[in-house]
């Protein structure tokens, strides 16, 4: 498993982590998943070089984060390295954010809301420390923080031991600027996919100039990338309202999808292995995030961590891709 530094930590991170939204489960993934196969799958990652856990309160109200907490009491704990993040609450008010299965979820990323979040995220994963501690979202009005009191309290925890780096989630490229005025930022989380582009406009490269590691989440479109979907296939959850679920572009993006099978077995290797791969080749600071909800998933899901793609494919894929936007 290739691997990258991130910040200051001392163990070098898998260009791969193990992304437990879904695993979480909840109304946005359809229902809850399997206990025991939830745990077997956290705890097989470690196992194949995904060293990289990724959590969130916001994942089913806590629900993940306990999932992971479960799990590590089974594991070293020195062998993996933990991001969770903060700033969405559902026991305090914020800013208005989404309702799931009918509560109301907030945005608040004050002072006083983050010592009570980081305090419940080490008692749920039953750890005492977190190696990435990062903004879920970020402050809007009429609870709007500033980043700079925001990271006033990120480098305190820091300092204390409570974590040792600092991320930023569905961030702005001025607010990373915004960001590095106060302090370190180690890692920003975006939504990153062979169909979904956007971050190259400004955000990869800012984050590149500064040496950030950029995390990709939904690197497969909630699942649309791997292949496996029938043609005739109903989303879900989560799913429903994004854009490529949408019965007017389905059909292209399974078009996409065959025209990618010589290259799998030019690969040898699955469809969502070339979409994976195809992140990884981008910069070698970019990581991907797997939402695998087993371990068969998450085993076949390091397989794209191990292609190096050709010049001439990656352009390939690119063109494929953009032919689907016009």
């Amino acid at each position: 498993m290739k691997t990258i530094r991130i910040g200051s930590l001392e163990k070098p991170v898998s260009r791969m982590g193990l992304g437990t939204w879904a695993i979480g489960g909840g109304s946005a993934w359809g229902g809850d998943k399997d206990h025991d196969d939830s745990i077997a799958t956290i705890r097989t990652a470690p196992t194949l070089g995904v060293n990289l856990i990724d959590t969130a309160p916001g994942y089913n109200f806590g629900s993940s984060e306990r999932l992971v907490g479960e799990a590590l009491k089974g594991m070293k704990r020195e062998e993996v390295a933990i991001i969770t993040k903060f700033g969405v609450v559902w026991d305090r008010k914020g800013s208005l954010f989404n309702k799931v299965n009918g509560r109301q979820l907030y945005w608040n990323l004050s002072r006083e809301s983050i010592l009570e979040e980081i305090d419940r995220s080490l008692e749920r994963l039953g750890v005492d420390y977190i190696d990435v501690y990062m903004s879920h979202w970020q402050s809007v009005e009429p609870y709007f923080t500033p980043i700079s009191e925001t990271m006033e309290v990120l480098n305190e925890l820091k300092a204390q031991g409570k974590i040792r780096a600092i991320g930023a989630a569905n961030v702005s490229p001025a607010q990373v600027e915004e960001y590095l005025k106060w302090g370190d930022l180690d890692i920003v989380q975006a939504k990153y996919s062979v169909l979904d582009r956007a971050v190259e406009d400004e955000l990869l490269p800012i984050c590149k100039e500064h040496g950030i590691a950029l995390q990709a989440y939904s690197p497969l479109e909630m699942g649309l990338l791997t292949g496996t979907l029938p043609r005739d296939y109903k989303p879900v959850g989560a799913q429903i309202p994004k854009k490529w679920f949408q019965p007017e572009n389905l059909p292209k993006v399974f078009d996409y999808l065959d025209r990618l099978k010589p290259l799998t077995e030019k690969y040898q290797c699955s469809i969502a292995d070339i979409n994976m791969a195809w992140i990884l080749a981008q910069d070698e600071k970019v990581i991907l995030l797997s939402g695998a909800i087993t371990a068969d998933q998450i085993r076949q899901n390091t397989r794209s961590t191990e292609i190096d793609l050709s010049a001439e494919d990656v352009a390939l894929i690119r063109d494929m891709a953009e032919e689907l936007d016009r």
